[in-house]
């Protein structure tokens, strides 16, 4: 991991190549995250990987969160991971929630690290984050008519009501 000194130098060797490129720095218990424009992530990606003295050629992770209630709601991280000198860096993407006119979108980075093909495709099937660009956007792990995004937040939980004891007087009495 770049130490927090080298991330600022990155950040700043980058806002100078495309400025507002970077928003945040992020230096927690030894990760060093960029946080980036979404509309420039790809900018950001490809610089990381061709960059000479950075070379992040290997996209080790690519996955989703959904920070609901917070705006903006969705975070993408992707984690880059230096082979040469074992470094990771992380670079995270936060897209607002468009509501119910569709879904959030940002560019998919496949053209650069083909390895993120079938993580951009579990990120839109759990969470419902479109990639524009991607060669094959389907759902991975849920079934193609499946309604709904079930690691977003607001995605209802289901299942047969737990008896306690703050509750029993609520319950149907199947159990006598």
């Amino acid at each position: 991991m770049p130490d927090a000194t080298g991330l600022e130098l990155i950040a700043h060797e980058l806002r100078e190549r495309s400025p507002g490129s970077v928003t945040d720095t992020v230096h927690h218990r030894g990760q060093a995250t960029l946080v980036v424009d979404p509309e420039r992530v790809l900018d950001v990606l490809r610089w990381l990987r061709d960059e000479p003295g950075q070379e992040y050629r290997f996209l080790a992770s690519m996955h989703g969160a959904d920070y609901l209630p917070a705006a903006p709601r969705f975070g993408l991280h992707y984690e880059l991971l230096n082979m040469h000198r074992p470094e990771r860096v992380n670079v995270k993407a936060l897209l607002p929630d468009p509501g119910e006119e569709g879904l959030a979108e940002i560019d998919s980075c496949v053209g650069l690290f083909p390895a993120a093909e079938f993580q951009e495709r579990e990120v839109f099937d759990m969470f419902g984050v479109a990639f524009r660009g991607h060669p094959d956007l389907r759902r991975i792990l849920m079934p193609e008519d499946y309604e709904g995004f079930p690691l977003r937040r607001d995605f209802p939980i289901g299942g047969e009501p737990v008896l306690f004891t703050f509750n029993e007087h609520r319950m149907p009495r199947w159990y006598d």
